[in-house]
């Protein structure tokens, strides 16, 4: 479980989130929700101790964000960035093999070795692991870094807007694996998405914020209907379900 507890973040005496006092429940996959500006990552960067919060606590899996040693964090909770700096003359494979830091402090090991072809694997990066990053499409380094996540081998996997950069078919082809991982390897996954299709499609739950604060919490039943979207998106939408996903959002 991840656990808020009157978690608030300021930044030069402007609250930009919270109080949130929010539980998501181990298992599965939960999407953060809402419109620009509306704390859903700085609310993940806090859960993956990249950011303090100003008051407040979290814990994830039982460990206190603020005061675990890094390296046990480091093999309970991963985190991608939505933003990521990238040295380029780097494989695939060294890449991915960074996930491995909190086990291996940087001396891979047998086991090392092959959690991260698992996880190129599981990504079908396998064609692309000795391929500099600079030689990658925007598309392609983004699931070397899920890879990454992923090869770091923790119970709960952050993730800040993964499929930005990524066509349709790579997107639902990411969203499948992510799925995957949750009901075949039992990670609890919490990521940032802007397009509630694919919330809908892929998470068991939806969390929802709107000018630093949750709004909604429910299942994706539950937040795909106009009054709820109208409240978090302050947009007139239209939900159908005669579409490509099992509830579709149309734009009146």
């Amino acid at each position: 479980m991840i656990s808020f507890t009157d978690v608030t973040k300021t930044y030069d005496g402007h609250r930009v989130l919270g109080p949130v006092n929010l539980e998501i429940p181990a298992g599965g996959i939960t999407a953060l929700v809402g419109p620009n500006g509306a704390g859903k990552s700085t609310l993940l960067t806090i859960a993956g101790r990249l950011a303090d919060a100003t008051t407040g606590s979290t814990t994830v899996g039982g460990l206190d964000v603020a005061k675990t040693p890094s390296r046990d964090l480091a093999r309970t909770v991963s985190i991608l960035r939505q933003e990521n700096h990238f040295i380029t003359r780097l494989t695939v494979r060294e890449l991915v093999g960074f996930g491995r830091f909190p086990y291996s402090q940087g001396r891979l090991t047998p086991a090392d070795r092959a959690a991260v072809e698992e996880a190129m694997s599981f990504l079908g990066l396998e064609a692309l692991a000795d391929r500099q990053l600079d030689e990658l499409s925007g598309g392609q380094r983004q699931r070397a870094y899920v890879a990454m996540v992923l090869a770091q081998d923790t119970d709960y996997l952050l993730l800040d807007e993964p499929l930005n950069n990524l066509d349709v078919k790579h997107a639902v082809a990411m969203m499948q694996q992510l799925r995957r991982a949750a009901d075949e390897l039992g990670k609890t996954i919490i990521i940032v998405l802007h397009d509630v299709n694919f919330a809908s499609a892929y998470a068991d739950r939806i969390v929802a914020l709107r000018g630093g604060e949750v709004v909604h919490v429910g299942t994706p039943s539950e937040f795909m209907t106009p009054s709820v979207l109208h409240d978090v998106f302050d947009t007139e939408m239209d939900v159908r379900s005669d579409g490509p996903y099992p509830l579709a959002v149309y734009f009146r």
